[in-house]
């Protein structure tokens, strides 16, 4: 099978998150065909492996994910090979999956060659294709890492041809709160000093803490730091009422603004954001910059009010490894296939950060990095698309990969 057909066969089977059942079954279906060992996980992933005799050789684990963003609803796809190159894309109605049945395809292609000896590895491959990394990465956080035995990883899942990310910004949100000792009415008791408006005095804290990038190499964006929300004051009511009306949305928020109390001196206070950051090290000392700046806000306003944080991690660093394999290879491959190669960091999550926290059957811990073979554009959108002349690029960079890895 070529690897467009391969592709063609993947994407017109609709796959939402946690419904990749009949994907699953294709991708059984067509290696079990060709003689290579494939099952299902005990969560619905599906394991492949070619082994090889070399034991002393290190393996490659090959990894991609067989869900999409989008729904149940048939995938129509288009294909047009004119002015502007081949492209594949869909009717418009939704999105076309390329994300990431682009790495699954390859993969699969890749297993097939190794299998009828247009590839030669000297080293046992496995893959994983897992389920829902869209919406919560349960499949990859059900993988059975303990069975593994591959310490080098290449998860498949980048938007451009040359893509080498060797590190990614882990995901943490935090709400500052602000709660005052004394609340009254803006009119009668204003004159009251000691009644601090909670809504007011929060700012101070927003003031001291960063905003946008804080750390940065050439790589990219290392840290960064995002206030998404400021809540305080007398909304609860008006909240109410946007419920009632059935508001949703746009309209929900600005009914709550314009019809929040004024007339009350607010006693709580919040504001939520998002911290990216791809070094723990750089992470923790940004934390413990704003929990000083609480701090100094607590002995300020001791008696009168109390400033609060709480933190919650969504996704754990993919720190750099010092380990170089991976990217010797890459270099060797991407010369090879006429590939340029682009070697950086992303500030975005991806099942990198769940391998780089795991380990192996032999306790080490994974290497992985995130690789792209093809350029899809507009991801996540019914306009997606994907470029099928650089997709057969970067499929011949992956053969070359595996053919430069572990001489």
């Amino acid at each position: 099978m070529e690897l467009v057909e391969i592709f063609k066969e993947l994407v017109v089977i609709p796959s939402p998150s946690m419904e990749e059942e009949k994907v699953a079954q294709k991708i059984i279906e067509i290696l079990s065909n060709a003689g290579i060992e494939a099952k299902f996980d005990n969560y619905g992933n599906i394991y492949a492996k070619i082994e090889q005799q070399n034991t002393k050789a290190k393996g490659l684990l090959l990894s991609a994910h067989m869900d999409v963003v989008g729904d149940d609803t048939p995938v129509n796809i288009i294909e047009n090979n004119g002015p502007c190159g081949h492209i594949i894309e869909t009717d418009k109605t939704r999105t076309l999956g390329a994300d990431d049945k682009a790495g699954a395809a390859a993969i699969i292609k890749a297993l097939l060659d190794i299998k009828n000896g247009t590839i030669s590895p000297n080293y046992t491959i496995e893959a994983i294709f897992t389920r829902d990394e869209e919406n919560s990465m349960t499949g990859i956080e059900h993988v059975e890492f303990n069975n593994l035995n591959s310490e080098y990883v290449l998860v498949l899942d980048s938007d451009k041809l040359g893509n080498f990310e060797i590190s990614g910004a882990g995901y943490l949100k935090f709400t500052v709160s602000v709660n005052t000792s004394y609340g009254g009415h803006s009119g009668l008791d204003i004159a009251d000093e000691k009644r601090l408006n909670a809504a007011k005095i929060i700012t101070e804290i927003i003031e001291k803490i960063p905003q946008g990038v804080y750390k940065k190499d050439e790589t990219g964006t290392i840290t960064s730091i995002n206030l998404g929300s400021i809540i305080g004051g007398g909304v609860e009511n008006a909240l109410y009422q946007a419920v009632k009306k059935n508001l949703k949305g746009k309209e929900a928020v600005e009914f709550t603004a314009k019809n929040s109390m004024s007339n009350i001196i607010n006693t709580t206070a919040f504001a939520h954001y998002s911290l990216r950051s791809s070094d723990n090290k750089i992470k923790d000392e940004l934390i413990a910059k704003i929990q000083n700046i609480i701090e100094e806000f607590n002995k300020k306003y001791k008696g009168l009010a109390e400033a609060n944080i709480e933190i919650e991690e969504h996704l754990p660093v993919f720190e750099k490894s010092e380990d170089e394999t991976l990217i010797k290879t890459a270099k060797l491959a991407a010369a090879k296939a006429g590939v340029s190669l682009k070697i950086s960091s992303f500030h975005a999550g991806a099942e990198t950060h769940i391998y780089a926290n795991r380990k192996n059957k032999s306790n080490i811990a994974f290497k992985p990095v995130l690789m792209g073979i093809a350029d899809v554009y507009n991801m996540h959108s019914s306009t997606e698309k994907i470029d099928i002349e650089s997709y057969k690029k970067g499929y011949g960079f992956l053969k070359a990969f595996l053919e430069e890895y572990n001489r």
